[in-house]
């Protein structure tokens, strides 16, 4: 009996970009909609189910998957790899863009002739996988991509196109960097107040007319406007004004976040154990955390792609110590570019009664632990979104992509966020690690970051926006 139940089910395939920060949100949708009756089949890349399986060992439920939530594979059409670190981002995008297709149909129609499991009704895939509209469309089944990045990154990827027309890109040599260029205003783009060139995602800063990462997310983005709908991991009050500039081009959104907090009407603890964790967490972080003093501790993070200088490591390392400030520092072995993260004996000793360093960690535990009073982020969307969710102010560093787009929102409209320059120094660091930890600003800001957290809750409580969202976005986009 319990067989025949489970294939009268709506069964969702997610797929998601593979890389640590997109695959985490897709997960945790895809709990929430096997929480609301659908069968769902998670496929990552071989690759990437590679790493779970050393990071959760091959007997996990987060590996194996559990009855009605099964975990499959197609291949990235990169060359074979064993490495525990992200992969050469341009490559895979790339790769993905011209391989996954045919393997990722195939995987359909597998899926449909197996007695097992129900036929596959609805696809949901990341933004910026966008050859699964194409697949969805072949199988005659409803497709919705989900922008895993901010709905402001989003609009700044579409008008990449715009920035071609006007002659901006490409730059015509590397002057563009120093000579005030990357500050001049852009007020074109709707919904989009107070940025400037620098603001936009990264991918435009280079003389390449070629340069993979420029055209793969601007097509990617306009991709997005060819599904069914799109799904943003925001809430309206945070990105309100964007938001509605998206709307007035594509109706179809839906706004469901923050993710984290929706997720908490799940009281499925099994499904709730699923962990997309592609490193292994270091669980000493929480005792550690327990011995220190209420809103005392910088936590530190650079999510799972950015990669420094061994030059910039020390600065931050020394700007830390020098602040005299506890703090707990995710330094991932694969954080120095082309090097490993070694950091001197002489700052370990200084620090070693209140600094710990550990290679991953639990990250939504870490932020929602009473002791953390500020967050030091390269600004990945996942990174502000949890750091909503537990009303904790921010130190941003972006790297790539869309982290400058979301830095000067935290900076400039959201108001909880203050900017090290990129070229970091410690003196800085130290500066604004006392600003945010003791001074009248940091003050503010962590003030503001508590009504933030509080409204993110109102979206996701029932009856709140994403709450509903997340309900029509069920009933209209995938089960319609």
């Amino acid at each position: 009996m319990g067989a025949e139940l489970e294939t009268r089910k709506p069964h969702v395939v997610c797929v998601p970009y593979p890389s640590q920060g997109h695959v985490t949100p897709l997960m945790l949708l895809a709990q929430l909609l096997y929480s609301r009756g659908f069968h769902v089949t998670f496929v990552n890349t071989e690759f990437n189910h590679r790493r779970l399986v050393r990071s959760k060992g091959p007997n996990s439920d987060s590996v194996k998957g559990l009855p009605g939530f099964r975990f499959e594979t197609i291949p990235d059409g990169l060359p074979p790899s064993d490495r525990d670190a992200t992969q050469d981002v341009p490559a895979l995008c790339d790769s993905v863009r011209k391989n996954c297709l045919v393997p990722f149909i195939d995987l359909l129609h597998r899926l449909n002739s197996t007695s097992e499991v129900p036929r596959v009704s609805c696809i949901v895939s990341d933004g910026v996988m966008s050859f699964a509209i194409e697949a969805a469309k072949e199988m005659g089944i409803p497709e919705v991509q989900f922008w895993t990045a901010s709905a402001c990154s989003f609009m700044g990827y579409l008008h990449y196109r715009e920035l071609i027309r006007r002659g901006i890109f490409p730059f015509k040599d590397e002057n563009f960097m120093s000579d005030g260029t990357l500050d001049t205003p852009i007020d074109w783009i709707p919904g989009m107040r107070n940025i400037r060139l620098k603001d936009l995602p990264s991918h435009l800063r280079t003389t390449n007319p070629n340069a993979i990462m420029f055209d793969f997310m601007g097509e990617e983005a306009q991709n997005c406007l060819k599904a069914p709908a799109i799904i943003f991991n925001t809430f309206d009050a945070f990105e309100q004004e964007v938001l509605e500039a998206i709307v007035s081009k594509f109706p179809r959104i839906y706004t469901i976040g923050p993710l984290p907090l929706l997720c908490k009407h799940v009281n499925d603890s099994q499904v709730n154990s699923l962990n997309s964790s592609l490193w292994k967490e270091d669980s000493r972080c929480l005792e550690w955390l327990d011995q220190r003093e209420h809103d005392s501790v910088v936590y530190v993070n650079y999510g799972s792609v950015t990669v420094m200088t061994g030059e910039h490591l020390r600065e931050f390392a020394w700007g830390l110590a020098n602040s005299k400030h506890p703090f707990l520092w995710v330094v991932r072995p694969d954080i120095v570019m082309g090097d490993s993260a070694m950091l001197l004996e002489e700052f370990l000793e200084e620090t070693k009664d209140r600094g710990l360093l550990v290679s991953w960690c639990s990250q939504a535990q870490v932020l929602a632990h009473p002791s953390v009073g500020a967050f030091l982020t390269h600004c990945g969307w996942n990174s502000m979104m949890e750091t909503v969710c537990e009303g904790v102010p921010v130190i941003c560093w972006p790297f790539f992509a869309d982290q400058q787009a979301n830095c000067r929102y935290a900076c400039i409209h959201w108001g909880i966020g203050m900017e090290i320059d990129h070229d970091v120094k410690r003196g800085e660091v130290e500066a604004l690690v006392r600003e945010m930890m003791e001074g009248d600003e940091g003050k503010e800001m962590r003030r503001r970051a508590k009504e933030w957290k509080k409204k993110a809750e109102e979206a996701t409580d029932v009856g709140g926006s994403s709450f509903n969202g997340f309900d029509r976005f069920i009933k209209e986009a995938l089960l319609a």
